[in-house]
């Protein structure tokens, strides 16, 4: 969610399972009963003939080599470049992992991805890395905002769309975070802003615009023990109008709404300290359908 919508993008937590074997998120624990004669007392395996062995072997190889097969065709009857990963290249639909045969990224303007190819899976790369961007920690920034709008927005918005983020996130704003005028928090603490795209979502396409849905989860709030805006995450969709200009995707505008939101789990909360060195150790990803 955008920090426009700070002061109340945290959801209230949804009903937790009374069922102390719940699967959700992961939570139920299997222990596994090995057999008794497993080993010889002594914590120590028996020897495996040697047929088994040569089975065990051979279907490791088997499986080796299917993969090897099914990486290469992959790509097979995909289009590459223009137009490539458009409808025909597996409708770039719900498969987190399905190969297009394209490469939907060529390189980087600055920290941000640039370069996106000019199709529907290009397009959905784009709108994947710029929702990154446009929620994160930087964009509170005056020294790197101003470089962010003009590398995602088109040219004829970037100087409105500048005004605009610099109204939204005046000094008020800030203090109501805890950041200075420079963005930054109080010494001893770290303000967290992380955006993850769960999915992307073609609206429409053409060869010069293109509207994409990315669904999107985050951690947001400030980190430290006097911190009275603890983090906390967030689901949300944002939804981007892209143009083809200058040789890659930009964005013309977007807008974002709550959700969709899975049910809370009951994992126990990572302290300030844990969250903060998380955020300074852990980088970010160019994310690619």
């Amino acid at each position: 969610m955008s920090h426009g919508d700070e002061r109340d993008y945290r959801s209230e937590p949804g009903p937790r399972t009374e069922d102390p074997y719940s699967t959700i998120g992961g939570t139920r624990q299997t222990r596994t009963r090995l057999p008794g004669d497993d080993n010889d007392g002594y914590g120590r395996r028996p020897v495996r003939n040697t047929r088994s062995l040569a089975m065990v072997v051979g279907v490791v190889v088997l499986l080796i080599a299917a993969i090897a097969l099914a990486n290469l065709g992959g790509g097979e009857g995909k289009g590459s470049g223009a137009g490539g990963g458009g409808k025909d290249s597996a409708t770039a639909g719900a498969g987190p992992t399905a190969a297009t045969g394209t490469k939907p990224v060529q390189g980087k303007n600055g920290t941000i991805a640039a370069g996106f190819a000019h199709d529907e899976q290009g397009a959905q790369s784009a709108a994947a890395n710029y929702a990154v961007a446009l929620v994160s920690a930087d964009i509170l920034k005056p020294d790197s905002r101003s470089a962010i709008v003009r590398q995602i927005f088109v040219a004829e918005r970037v100087d409105e769309l500048e005004a605009k983020f610099s109204q939204a996130y005046d000094q008020e704003f800030l203090d109501k975070i805890g950041l200075d005028s420079n963005g930054n928090a109080a010494a001893g603490l770290t303000y967290v802003s992380r955006t993850a795209p769960v999915g992307t979502k073609t609206v429409s396409y053409s060869e010069t615009t293109a509207t994409v849905e990315v669904w999107c989860t985050g951690v947001f709030g400030t980190a430290g023990v006097s911190s009275t805006n603890p983090v906390s995450n967030d689901w949300f969709t944002m939804t981007l109008q892209l143009q083809w200009t200058g040789g890659d995707w930009k964005v013309d505008s977007f807008s974002q709404k709550d959700g969709p939101a899975p049910v809370n789990t009951d994992r126990t909360a990572s302290n300030a300290d844990e969250i903060a060195k998380a955020v300074e150790e852990y980088g970010g990803f160019t994310y690619a359908r």
